[in-house]
């Protein structure tokens, strides 16, 4: 690289980073001041200022600070005490952000529940929350009725809208209470290590964890986005991602709302009328996940996809394959990937779009991040330990899994799940000295020579097979490059007799696909070990409210014809793919079949 383009670069990363740091800076969890102090030093700030916009109707930062009031009272005049948990389980809609605003003014909790679970998830949720009350609209009311049965406790249900039977109409109940912010005493002993929101995992692998997002934690997304983004008080950021999760719910809102601009929200996304919004809106930030942005660029092209006034696509997840297709096609200036967990201590931007990296730390500035890469057994899903009983610190190009260190600065704290013993789980100690304990994200990575880190695999994705380690992500992106593959996704499942776990790919397909080409495309593209034994196509990927593709069910139904419906299909060496019937799934049980 010539000396011109590396200082650029350099002069991006740390331009990014002391806006980051300048801005968090300040954050400890000693500190009286929380979050909802943050916030309402912007509703003070900007008052009369556009401040969120849902379909058609939009509120200033005075209106949005007098519903947040109404609710604090609201909450006050129940009894609810600080640390006690009330649930909102509601879809994205204006008053959300004021409704967790509110409570957290009387030191109350909010436990954000992903309106897009039933059932005995749903009853998971809520029984692990400790919740007494819970706030659902029209919307959600219907889906909370069938797990009442389910849950431990009777929770007071509040319905934004007609109530009926046992539940109470909160709309009626606000209009007594004072728009006027509760007396600041009520929060006069909290510090920033109070918990303000639980947030809920995805749930991909089992039941959803619930993390603890303290003041402290809460602060660092949504201070950090305010100046890792570099948003200002002209800006409107679209925001389509759930508001029960941290991408959407702190850090779009915190990269708007700390700055003076403005949110355009958006019940869930859609791909179709993605750009005409952004268009009509005169949005130049939105927010993103990696499959969101999948879903832009497989949709057709509209006329508004290069009208708009986007400046900054920020997010994470985005996947190597896709990036370039997303700047050039759409015409995006700047695109923030960052890394980070909802209940980790690890966070890392990508602050001069390197594409594929998730982020970067640079030798010169290594001592002031928390994250380290350490070599992992994938088979034994264990780190690697020296015989000095150590862990072995990877090298540029080196496959190992990110951890963080726990401790010292506010954002390498780790304050985990609910959970305690699930939180623990999550920490590996005596890592490179005694005493010393890290956050285990789970994620296998790869760092190059120049700080980037590129993201590889969820650990339990990345199987062995062949004496070789299989990254079922860097699968699926050779696999989407096929004509006719519209979504890919891969993992691991046993054979009888063979050593390690077997590929196995999971396609969604359109007319043009071909199983013949599929084979010819693998066998090309994919070393042998990695190519795909067994395929099957499905008409639609089971994901979560956040896009992530839910494995579990696929991996429980493997490659059996019994099991698995819709088409199937195994690798002969000779002939490539061809239908699994019982009688060839019987060979390949009974070991008959060289794999």
């Amino acid at each position: 690289m010539r000396l011109k383009a590396r200082l650029q670069r350099e002069w991006r990363f740390v331009r990014g980073l002391n806006r980051t740091l300048k801005r968090v800076k300040s954050i400890s969890k000693e500190s009286p001041n929380l979050l909802c102090d943050d916030l309402q030093a912007a509703m003070d700030k900007w008052r009369g200022r556009p401040a969120i916009t849902f379909e058609g109707r939009t509120i200033t930062y005075g209106d949005l600070d007098a519903m947040a009031n109404r609710y604090a009272h609201w909450a006050k005049g129940l009894g609810l005490r600080r640390g006690q948990v009330v649930a909102l389980f509601m879809p994205n809609r204006i008053e959300y952000l004021p409704i967790w605003y509110g409570l957290s003014k009387v030191g109350v909790v909010t436990a954000l529940i992903n309106n897009q679970l039933a059932g005995l998830p749903l009853a998971h949720c809520l029984n692990i929350s400790g919740a007494s009350h819970v706030i659902v609209d029209a919307e959600t009311s219907p889906v909370f009725e069938p797990a009442k049965g389910l849950l431990e406790k009777t929770l007071q249900q509040w319905v934004l809208g007609p109530a009926h039977g046992d539940q109470r109409d909160l709309v009626q109940a606000l209009k007594s209470c004072s728009q006027l912010p509760p007396d600041r005493s009520v929060r006069e002993d909290m510090t920033a290590a109070d918990t303000a929101l639980l947030i809920f995992t995805s749930g991909t692998t089992g039941m959803p964890k619930a993390a603890r997002i303290t003041h402290m934690r809460g602060q660092l997304y949504m201070r950090g986005f305010a100046g890792s983004t570099g948003a200002r008080a002209e800006d409107r950021v679209y925001v389509a991602l759930p508001l029960y999760h941290a991408t959407g719910g702190l850090c779009a809102m915190g990269a708007a709302l700390l700055n003076g601009g403005s949110v355009v929200l958006r019940r869930k996304f859609s791909a179709t009328h993605f750009w005409p919004e952004v268009v009509a809106e005169g949005c130049t930030m939105f927010v993103y996940i990696g499959e969101l942005c999948r879903y832009l660029v497989n949709h057709e092209p509209d006329p508004d996809e290069t009208r708009h006034k986007i400046r900054m696509a920020f997010g994470n997840g985005l996947r190597p394959d896709i990036w370039p297709v997303m700047k050039q096609r759409f015409r995006i200036p700047e695109i923030l990937e960052f890394y980070g967990s909802t209940e980790g201590n690890v966070s890392m931007f990508n602050f001069d779009g390197r594409e594929g990296a998730i982020g970067r730390v640079p030798k010169w500035l290594r001592s002031r991040f928390n994250i380290r890469l350490v070599q992992f057994d994938v088979e034994k899903e264990q780190v690697i330990r020296g015989t000095d009983g150590f862990g072995i610190e990877c090298g540029p190009g080196q496959i190992g899994e990110c951890i963080g260190k726990i401790g010292g600065e506010a954002r390498a704290e780790y304050t985990g799940y609910l959970d305690r013993k699930a939180s623990d789980k999550k920490v590996l100690r005596d890592v490179f000295e005694r005493g010393d304990a890290w956050f285990a994200t789970g994620d296998l990575m790869r760092m190059d020579a120049d700080g980037y880190f590129y993201f590889v695999d969820r650990i339990g994705d990345t199987f062995r097979w062949k004496g070789e380690n299989v990254s079922t992500n860097e699968v699926a992106e050779r696999l989407q490059a096929c004509p006719g593959v519209e979504q890919a996704t891969v993992y691991g499942v046993a054979v009888e007799g063979a050593e390690g776990r077997a590929g196995m790919a999971a396609l969604v397909v359109g007319p043009d696909f071909d199983i013949k080409l599929l084979g010819e495309h693998v066998t090309r593209e994919l070393p042998p070990y990695a190519q795909p034994l067994f395929v099957r196509l499905l008409p639609a990927m089971e994901t979560t409210g956040t896009f992530k593709i839910r494995k579990m069910d696929l991996v429980a139904d493997g490659y059996d014809p019994g099991k698995v419906r819709g088409p199937l299909y195994f690798h002969d060496p000779k002939k490539g793919y061809v239908k699994v019937t019982k009688a060839v799934f019987d060979k390949i049980a009974a070991g008959g079949v060289k794999v």
